[in-house]
């Protein structure tokens, strides 16, 4: 078994003057974090389990039979963008079930962007350190089995079936009292609950669907609590603003948990550290009592140190791009490490090795993901112009492409003028397309928009995606001043879930 994170450490001031300086430089950074933090509690500090890939079709045509009638069924409800902002029936069904979400103790995980990958790496901790882990996040890329995993990965196909016919008659009870039916999100979370208890898992790892407060996945009572970076979306439901978006995030935060807040801007901070206050809940900021310390492209990845609760770990590899995974592994060392107590109950840092096994097993499909060579073909699901922004980053950092086309196809309620203005600089071309969704925005306005921000003639319009996907890599594959092309697919998960099985993965 791997070293339980018990082991003495080093002495905390070995490291004292190098994250004094993060310190200063995160203070300067928010200049009002002085006045936002008074009055709140903060902590401060005295090979892991399978990963899978994003499941295929079952190959049992029987149970893809199967799995396609639940996932009818499950598509005559209220889809996840039709929201009766309340809790009460998912509370309603998780009392028929027996409270199964009290089974396990939870992390509970919210903010705009980096959920499920910090989520994948909190997943990947707990399980390093022998912990039997279930793991709910959302939406899925191409199977709607990836929401709901088990140590590690995906419930199979027959187990989801079997969860979803356990509970259908509770769930019918439920519909037959309530005003409004479950929804479908409401529904997978009832199953996602029960799966846990049945399995049973030693903790949780949870996502929210949205927001925070009346989100599905709110009947839990986490003892640790994630925010990650706040931004605009969603803003016709949460808010316009950072702080009225945050309001509604900091729901999650229950009596006495341990907040893991991520650099959050500072009306946001506000919000969560006054809801901090006000439950009694214990907070960690990254840049002050968590951070990067040092991050260094390396091949296939990035080679990280990071300054946690209870100390410095050195060279940690994480298998992912961008400065902005760096801060989501910083966020979720730090969960991890509250949930064993670091900070609070002891100041021992976790096992180094096991943190290091842990973070170089992290797998984020459609996240920065390379799916073919010759030309670079790279899938990346932001759908929000800070994602965009982030993967714009990332990209001129971790490629050294010549010639970078996009393939774009967003829904149409998100901000697709600040995604595409996020991309026009790396772009050199960019061929608008349209996934299968019903939520799709069309192509030709997409093209209108693209048109405004790129120019007629760097936008090509291919309502097809496979038919986008032939004109991209034509594209980059064109000769000259342009050799060393690559593609970016990009706008929605739903687009690089389809992307990605039209290219060979899963």
């Amino acid at each position: 078994m791997s070293e339980r994170p018990d082991s003495a450490g080093p002495d905390p001031d070995d490291t004292f003057d190098e994250f004094a300086e993060l310190v200063e430089e995160e203070t300067r950074r928010d200049a009002d974090l002085a006045v936002i933090e008074a009055g709140s509690r903060t902590l401060r500090t005295q090979g892991g389990p399978p990963q899978a890939d994003v499941p295929a079709r079952p190959a049992d045509p029987e149970v893809d039979k199967a799995l396609r009638e639940v996932e009818a069924e499950l598509a005559t409800r209220w889809g996840e963008t039709k929201l009766e902002p309340s809790v009460a029936r998912i509370a309603a069904l998780m009392d028929v079930l027996g409270e199964p979400q009290r089974a396990y103790p939870s992390i509970h995980i919210t903010g705009t962007n980096g959920k499920t990958s910090t989520a994948r790496m909190i997943e990947a901790l707990l399980g390093a350190f022998d912990l039997r882990t279930g793991r709910y996040t959302s939406p899925h890329v191409q199977s709607v089995t990836e929401r709901i995993s088990l140590d590690g990965a995906p419930v199979s196909a027959e187990r989801f079936i079997e969860t979803y016919q356990d509970i259908k008659p509770y769930v019918e009870m439920v519909d037959a009292s309530q005003e409004y039916r479950l929804s479908f999100f409401e529904v997978l979370t009832g199953m996602a609950y029960a799966a846990f208890a049945d399995a049973p898992v030693d903790v949780a790892v949870v996502e929210v669907g949205m927001g925070g407060a009346w989100d599905a996945t709110n009947v839990i009572d986490a003892g640790v609590a994630v925010v990650t970076p706040i931004d605009l979306d969603h803003t016709d439901r949460l808010g316009s603003t950072p702080a009225e978006i945050a309001t509604e995030k900091s729901g999650i935060v229950k009596q006495d948990a341990t907040v893991i807040m991520a650099q959050q801007p500072v009306d946001a901070a506000q919000v969560l550290l006054k809801k901090a206050v006000e439950v009694g809940a214990t907070v960690a900021r990254e840049g002050l009592e968590f951070g990067v310390l040092d991050r260094q492209v390396a091949v296939g990845g990035q080679l990280m140190t990071l300054r946690g609760l209870g100390g410095e770990y050195t060279e940690v590899y994480l298998p992912l791009h961008g400065a902005h995974q760096a801060h989501n592994a910083a966020v979720a060392l730090a969960a991890v490490e509250a949930f064993f107590g670091v900070g609070s109950r002891h100041a021992q840092p976790l096992d180094i090795d096991t943190v290091r096994k842990a973070f170089a097993s992290v797998a984020s499909p459609g996240r920065m993901e390379v799916v073919r060579r010759s030309p670079t073909v790279v899938l990346d699901a932001a759908h929000n112009p800070a994602g965009a922004r982030a993967a714009a980053d990332t990209i001129g950092e971790a490629f050294q492409f010549s010639n970078l086309i996009g393939v774009v196809g967003a829904s149409s309620d998100k901000n697709v003028r600040g995604l595409l203005e996020a991309f026009e600089p790396v772009f050199a071309e960019v061929v608008v397309t349209q996934n299968t969704s019903h939520r799709a925005m069309d192509a030709d306005e997409l093209a209108a928009v693209a048109v405004e921000v790129f120019g007629e003639d760097r936008v090509q319009v291919e309502p097809r995606l496979p038919d986008a996907l032939e004109a991209a890599i034509t594209l980059a594959e064109e000769e000259g001043e342009f050799a060393g092309g690559g593609v970016l697919v990009t706008g929605s998960v739903i687009t690089v879930g389809e992307a990605r099985l039209l290219l060979g993965k899963g």
